[in-house]
């Protein structure tokens, strides 16, 4: 047990090290690899299910994810911008067309990969703009969730009575939850008195409100992803980090929260 939380710590370090060094420079290299994630993520939806990625559809979702993620117009200029969905719904028109020309593939069938590459891609196609938007952006989200995770966690452990809901995740609690909106309410306003124009110069009262609802967000994706899991009988989405579960398994709460910092006018 001591040597797999060593190769945790380490491996945890060692990412957060390499995450940051990406966030910083931007650009290709950044994008390239967020994009590689999201394709990673549709393949652990495959694998929870028990599909193979290298068939029409799982190849056709990934590359629908990858676009969705990517901001097309950087790189090919002749494209619109927010060119993305036009081109994801035409993967989409794509995967339906196989009801028509594959025997036995039904409407049920296609709404899997398209619905897992929009899930995936989306949210990444999120962090790519919040990164493109301001290095302050991306980093408020991530420590917003981390603290909401990490004291859900701690005070779930020490104080958690009342389960939250057992039937998706047993052991979260709603101590927990409210500890996690705690810990995103000090990261908000540790960023407010410091690094102000993170929020574009919204009311404090407002900045704290949003901050509730982003932390709960992080929290509903967390608890989607669980709901994902708990259905495919899997403990974790996948083995792609030591000692961490899958992919999907540290980005499910980001992914629900980058639209909504979006949507609130962050970037």
């Amino acid at each position: 047990m001591e040597k797999e939380l060593q190769n945790r710590i380490v491996f945890g370090v060692g990412a957060a090290a390499i995450l940051l060094a990406l966030l910083w420079f931007g650009g290709l290299p950044f994008q390239f690899v967020v994009g590689l994630l999201a394709m990673l993520g549709v393949y652990e939806l495959f694998a929870m299910k028990g599909l193979a990625i290298n068939t029409p559809e799982g190849m056709l979702a990934s590359l629908a994810a990858l676009l969705l993620t990517l901001p097309l117009e950087n790189y090919l200029s002749f494209l619109p911008n927010d060119s993305n969905i036009p081109l994801f719904v035409l993967l989409a028109m794509g995967i339906l067309g196989s009801t028509v020309f594959v025997k036995g593939y039904t409407y049920d069938d296609a709404v899997f990969p398209i619905a897992s590459s929009f899930y995936v891609g989306y949210g990444f196609h999120m962090l790519v703009r919040a990164q493109m938007s301001g290095l302050d952006k991306v980093l408020y989200a991530l420590l917003l969730v981390w603290a909401t995770d990490s004291l859900a966690y701690f005070v779930g452990k020490r104080f958690g009575q009342r389960k939250l809901l057992p039937q998706v995740s047993p052991n979260k609690t709603v101590e927990g939850s409210l500890g996690g909106i705690a810990g995103a309410l000090v990261v908000t306003l540790v960023f407010y008195l410091f690094s102000g124009a993170t929020f574009g110069g919204k009311n404090f009262f407002l900045v704290l409100l949003l901050a509730i609802l982003f932390s709960v967000a992080g929290q509903f994706g967390d608890l989607v992803e669980s709901s994902i899991k708990r259905h495919y009988g899997v403990k974790d989405s996948g083995r792609f980090i030591p000692g961490h579960g899958g992919l999907l398994d540290r980005f499910d709460s980001l992914l629900f929260v980058f639209p909504l910092l979006h949507l609130a006018g962050f970037f």
